[in-house]
């Protein structure tokens, strides 16, 4: 079966003070997915993942979302498109109830404690004060804000680095959930169990060039 791809990027570099942070990394990425991209610390991961919904624009080269240049997009309806979860998330309210809905201010309180059941804070209140929870709390609370404006692409940056094992798959069931429904997920991960548990596809960059691609079982990376 072929996959129909929702990113495409040819010869994309991206310098930064004088040093190349990406090199030439020309690939694709399939839609309703998950794609994972791995390497070591430094090889440019999360730059990378910035670049697919423009918070850092290429110096060279075409990144392109369904066919049409991604520097066509208008850039707030493209992050409506395209959602990322920080590895470091910023609370951008005072409370729970105000975060969930930051880019969709009439959501009814019952979809806003939906979307916080999905991303396993069931019990968290929507008056809390975002400032009072901890990191891994607020890294989900993030998800369930993106989530909030249904995008079609959800980029995942160290999406369980700060949480315990039981919420870390919490999300996980969270990511293939929303997989299954269609969403498109590209996930930066140091994670390499997770890696193979989840993804259907890896990229691996090494300085900054893509030089790996394929299914979890077959890169070398992962061996």
């Amino acid at each position: 079966m072929v996959l129909a791809e929702a990113f495409s990027f040819e010869g994309v570099v991206l310098e930064r003070d004088g040093h190349r942070i990406l090199d030439g990394v020309s690939d694709h990425i399939h839609s309703a997915a998950t794609t994972a991209i791995i390497g070591a610390s430094g090889s440019g991961k999360s730059t990378f993942l910035r670049l697919l919904n423009r918070f850092e624009e290429p110096t060279a080269g075409s990144i392109r979302l369904d066919g049409r240049p991604l520097a066509s997009f208008d850039v707030h309806a493209l992050r409506r498109r395209v959602g990322l979860v920080a590895q470091r998330p910023i609370m951008l309210t005072a409370t729970v109830g105000e975060e969930v809905r930051v880019a969709q201010p009439m959501l009814a309180d019952a979809r806003a404690r939906a979307l916080l059941e999905r991303v396993a804070l069931a019990d968290i209140p929507l008056d809390r004060e975002t400032a009072t929870m901890s990191g891994g709390e607020q890294q989900r609370l993030a998800l369930a804000r993106s989530l909030a404006v249904e995008p079609d692409v959800l980029l995942l940056d160290e999406p369980t680095s700060a949480l315990d094992d039981r919420a870390a798959r919490s999300v996980d069931r969270v990511i293939r959930s929303l997989v299954a429904d269609g969403l498109t997920v590209v996930l930066v991960s140091h994670d390499l169990e997770r890696v193979v548990d989840l993804a259907d596809t890896v990229l691996v960059l090494d300085r900054g060039r893509l030089v790996e691609r394929g299914e979890p079982r077959d890169v070398q990376y992962l061996s």
